[in-house]
């Protein structure tokens, strides 16, 4: 019964990483990348292009991090929120 209990329950952490690591990375990666080729280039008649480039290099590296670093950044983000709180 452990053992079920036990792996239905990193399963039910492990789908909603696989969808919100790529969702999270995406929108992120299109902000970051947006804002730093216009720095770059400015509105010129290669923007998109460049653009779109440095996106989709970007993107699976960034959702690939976001995955494996969630589980031990809500950990810290969880002992960080329990010093500032103090004992309870």
């Amino acid at each position: 019964m452990g053992c079920c209990a036990d792996m239905t329950r990193k399963n039910m952490e492990f789908k909603p990483r696989l969808i919100l690591a790529p969702l999270m990375s995406a929108v992120m990666v299109f902000m970051v990348t947006f804002v730093v080729t216009f720095l770059n280039l400015g509105f010129d008649p290669h923007f998109l292009m460049q653009w779109a480039r440095a996106y989709f290099i970007s993107w699976p590296i960034a959702a690939t991090t976001a995955f494996f670093v969630m589980p031990p950044a809500r950990r810290l983000t969880d002992r960080i929120i329990a010093l500032i709180d103090g004992p309870q």
